[in-house]
């Protein structure tokens, strides 16, 4: 019943080894196959993300002994030679292995700090690996274990509710505004990278109706097909002004793009409605006089940076709690690890003992030639009597005492103590 875990991630490989052994869902699948029908694995699960790739399984001998080899087959699977991988793969075993998959489910190593997106991936993972067999006893309950880890992360301390990207923290600003978003509309200048993260904030949080604007008409038209917007032409945007409750601007300009005169009137035609506007552009695409007007909320990426700082620094202040809960299930998960491997042995224990008595009966007691056959039956029944109590307190002990089962850590030791092969003298 032990535990491997082979993989790499971003703080270990760069983005272009880590695309390089990324798994489609489909090579995950082939990849548990083929583990499995090499012998490599007996239960196996791939967990592939844009930050990391990493196989967990349950090997048919000790987990440090099949590692190399799962670092052959993840060479020889994504045709990357193994001394690429090398300085960037990492190796977890049991404790180890069950404390990473917890903190990863937490988002504690997660490049951003907190990401609520790895919980449903994990969850996501688990579901294609168990849905093809692929999982055991083990495996199952090390991810039931890393999806309750997650949530109770999530709802039991703050490290996933404040926003850490400027996106994020501006349209979470907005939602203070107006709510929820579903019946408002969004108006965006500008069609880069900054502009994307803010459409796809937009997008998730249920923006109703999404406009896009930028020079090039090109890139706006791939925006707003991508994220089902509309694009304004770049000279009549200012025509539709009365129209959004949101408007982001992160345009290359030298002037200001959005001037206060244009806004106040735009504002009187709305009848003073409520108007939050982002202005992430640098230099500032926005009159900071507009932040000024009746009903006109104004943030620049100063105010939203200092925002995301503040945010970063409180979900740090929660990992301490964070770790307390991956600890105390891994806790549990050992407990139970190590009543399973338990009960185990006191059942081999239990034959092997069978056996030692029925070699001491052929041996020594039919020897006995003035025993009768009563005498030798309940010879028998008193040394089984005997056995099955030597057994019986330790086996009802450890169903019992969960403090007991924490404190027995290697299996194998007592294993190899009571059960080895070993010539008699």
């Amino acid at each position: 019943m032990e535990i491997v875990l082979v993989g790499l991630n971003h703080r270990t490989a760069p983005v272009e080894v880590r695309e390089r052994v990324s798994f489609t869902a489909d090579q995950a699948r082939r990849a548990s196959e083929e583990l499995r029908s090499k012998g490599i694995l007996e239960e196996t699960l791939v967990l592939s993300t844009c930050n990391r790739s990493e196989v967990y399984g349950v090997p048919p001998e000790t987990s440090r002994e099949c590692a190399s080899g799962l670092s052959t087959f993840l060479s020889e699977f994504h045709s990357v030679r193994l001394e690429v991988l090398n300085g960037s793969l990492y190796h977890h075993y049991d404790r180890e292995a069950v404390r990473h998959l917890f903190r990863v489910a937490a988002g504690l190593d997660s490049m951003m700090l907190g990401e609520a997106e790895i919980l449903g991936q994990v969850r996501e993972a688990y579901r294609v690996a168990h849905e093809q067999g692929a999982t055991g006893p083990v495996l199952n309950r090390l991810f039931q274990g890393a999806l309750e880890v997650g949530k109770r992360v999530r709802s039991e301390t703050e490290l996933g509710t404040r926003p850490t990207s400027v996106a994020s923290a501006g349209v979470k600003l907005a939602e203070r505004i107006f709510g929820k978003l579903d019946h408002r509309s969004a108006l965006v200048l500008g069609a880069g990278a900054i502009s994307e993260q803010v459409i796809a904030q937009l997008r998730d949080r249920g923006i109703a109706r999404l406009y896009v604007t930028n020079r090039s008409r090109e890139r706006a038209d791939s925006l707003a097909k991508q994220y089902a917007g509309e694009v304004l032409p770049w000279g009549e945007w200012e025509k539709a002004l009365p129209m959004p409750d949101v408007i982001v601007s992160s345009v290359a300009a030298e002037e200001v793009v959005l001037r206060r005169e244009i806004v106040e009137q735009a504002m009187q035609q709305r009848a003073n409605r409520a108007l939050f506007l982002m202005d992430l552009g640098l230099p500032r695409n926005i009159d900071a006089g507009v932040g000024k007007l009746y009903n006109v909320y104004l943030y620049n990426i100063d105010d939203l940076t200092e925002i995301v700082a503040q945010n970063r620094h409180a979900r740090e202040n929660e990992i301490p709690k964070a770790d307390s809960i991956v600890e105390e299930h891994v806790g549990r998960f050992l407990s139970w690890q190590a009543s399973v491997e338990l009960v185990g042995l006191i059942n081999e224990l239990r034959t092997k003992m069978r056996e030692e008595r029925a070699q001491f009966i052929r041996a020594r007691v039919e020897s006995i030639k003035h025993l009768t056959e009563a005498d030798r039956a309940c010879v028998e029944k008193m040394m089984d009597d005997l056995l099955e109590g030597l057994l019986l307190e330790p086996a009802q002990r450890l169903r019992g005492e969960k403090d007991l089962r924490r404190k027995i850590h290697n299996v194998e030791a007592l294993r190899h103590l009571f059960l080895s092969n070993r010539e008699k003298p």
